[in-house]
């Protein structure tokens, strides 16, 4: 980037580059060990051809707000976080048993044909994208050791890689565990932080300013504007995820539903219930594959109850607790500016 002014597209098309040629190139190892793994190939390449790359950016400034410049090696530094993203996506969905993501099938849909002559196809195939995420976590790894900045750089930073892998499995964890439980706002808080927030938001720009040399007062202070921010922006997805429209989110707005999930939103509904809706609540998330009408039905109570509202509040106080942190923070101007702008964009979107 030639200049400090903060080109959100020009940087997502650095980074989409940057992910594209590694990605190819491992693909293209893949299939030159046998023919048979195209498919799986392709899934790679198709994991990272998406993304508002926010967490390669989080790491990009949390780097150029100590003072560093902009490189090429850099950029491949940051460009690590898009894999673990996309590792997390392949793994998320695979838990989840979500068909759609960005619009198109998922990993274990996908891969359904390549595993047609297997006689469990559905698991054979469910197997095959559970090491399509494996292997792109390997891949985060090994593009930011090889990414170019000095080894002392990377020494740096390498603890944090244990922190965001331990913090993002915990999260997943906590989710599973939760789901079906009875709703609790404060324990549905807990998984988005670890699951999303810490990944998404705090991890990134605490490895961007460790590489850059950043001291312990900065350091805290990317994670008091990074964890409210992380939590917003999973806030927003959950409200997207039920109210969103998938022709715009690109998944199918049944997941959160079908699935059980113990999201913020849900606990919400929960706590303001009274034992009638409980009980009705209860009766709609104990059918099978929701209906329309199943989720029209969850939809119109968690509007009466003023559930979508809440979680509206806490998404903004959430983003004003961040940039209330960014703004007493002794970084330059123009580092101020993108990690406002980021901040928005995080946390007011439709996809």
């Amino acid at each position: 980037m030639a200049s400090d002014r903060w080109a959100s597209a020009d940087f997502k098309s650095r980074v989409d580059e940057v992910l594209r040629r590694f990605v190819a190139e491992e693909a293209d190892h893949l299939i030159a060990i046998d023919g048979s793994l195209e498919p799986v190939a392709a899934q790679l390449e198709a994991a990272v051809s998406d993304g508002k790359r926010l967490r390669a950016a989080f790491c990009y400034w949390g780097w150029r707000a100590v003072g560093q410049p902009d490189n090429h090696a850099l950029l491949r530094a940051v460009a690590s976080m898009e894999l673990v993203h996309a590792a997390a996506v392949v793994h998320d969905d695979l838990i989840d048993d979500s068909p759609m993501r960005h619009g198109r099938p998922t990993a274990q849909v996908a891969l359904r044909d390549a595993a047609g002559p297997h006689p469990r196809s559905v698991g054979a195939a469910r197997s095959l994208a559970l090491l399509v995420g494996d292997l792109l976590m390997a891949l985060a790894g090994q593009l930011f050791a090889t990414c170019g900045l000095p080894a002392a750089y990377l020494a740096r930073a390498r603890p944090l890689w244990s922190a965001l892998a331990r913090e993002l499995i915990a999260g997943e964890c906590l989710e599973i565990l939760r789901t079906g439980t009875a709703p609790d706002t404060g324990q549905s808080l807990k998984v988005i932080r670890y699951k999303t927030a810490k990944y998404t938001v705090e991890q990134p720009l605490l490895i961007g300013g460790t590489l850059a040399g950043a001291g312990g007062a900065l350091l805290d202070g990317y994670s008091a504007y990074g964890l409210p921010l992380g939590e917003a922006f999973q806030l927003r997805d959950d409200l997207l995820g039920l109210f969103g429209d998938p022709a715009h989110t690109g998944k199918a707005n049944s997941d959160d539903v079908r699935g059980r999930r113990p999201t913020v939103l849900l606990a919400e509904t929960w706590r303001m219930a009274d034992t009638e809706d409980r009980a009705r609540l209860h009766r709609l998330l104990g059918r099978g594959a929701p209906t329309g009408d199943t989720l029209e039905s969850v939809r119109e109570m968690m509007v009466r109850l003023r559930a979508p509202e809440r979680v509206e509040g806490m998404i903004l106080a959430r983003v004003r607790e961040a940039l209330d942190a960014l703004h007493g923070l002794d970084v330059p101007a123009h580092a101020e500016a993108a990690l406002t702008a980021l901040a928005h964009s995080a946390a007011d979107r439709a996809t």
